[in-house]
């Protein structure tokens, strides 16, 4: 089933500066999350980010600045436990799309989470991490099994796309060139 643009949120999970040293492959995936935020501002995607207990873990790191569309304070694990967070999703929007860090932590629980609430969930596998890889690997095992469709950045972008004479194709052709 594609992934349309127009019933997409992104939904950007505690990229949090303090967690980053920690983080098996951190770079690598803020950098993802980084092209999946500006392509979606390119394509009109909401994105939503989530700062866990940021006055312990800090704020979200800087190369996410002003890409989101709301940023959305927690201390739940699963954001969609957090009062007032269904609220704050688009309604007419039905695909949440995943990345962020603990991937095996508050990135599964909030997909499993949006799930169960009836959503479809998109986890992002290059967009998502943990502290130790087999804690990621075994995160996008079990999201599977839950009925979690689990994805690269690259494939989404070009599903929101949908075809090379989408007006904004060279924007985001150009993002994934830069990554």
């Amino acid at each position: 089933m594609t992934i349309w643009a127009d019933d997409s949120v992104l939904l950007l999970i505690d990229f949090q500066e303090k967690l980053m040293p920690a983080m098996h492959d951190g770079t690598a995936t803020v950098a993802c999350a980084t092209m999946l935020a500006r392509a979606a501002r390119l394509l009109k995607v909401p994105v939503v980010v989530t700062e866990h207990q940021a006055d312990k873990i800090g704020p979200t790191v800087s190369a996410l600045d002003g890409l989101a569309d709301l940023v959305f304070p927690k201390v739940h694990f699963s954001a969609i436990e957090e009062p007032g967070f269904g609220v704050v999703l688009p309604p007419e929007r039905s695909t949440f799309l995943l990345a962020g860090w603990e991937a095996h932590v508050c990135v599964l629980q909030t997909a499993l989470g949006l799930r169960v609430a009836g959503h479809r969930v998109v986890l992002l596998a290059d967009g998502s991490s943990s502290r130790r890889p087999v804690d990621h690997a075994i995160a996008l095992q079990r999201a599977q099994g839950h009925g979690i469709e689990i994805a690269t950045a690259e494939m989404v972008l070009f599903e929101w796309l949908h075809n090379c004479e989408n007006p904004k194709f060279r924007d985001v052709l150009a993002l994934v060139k830069q990554r």
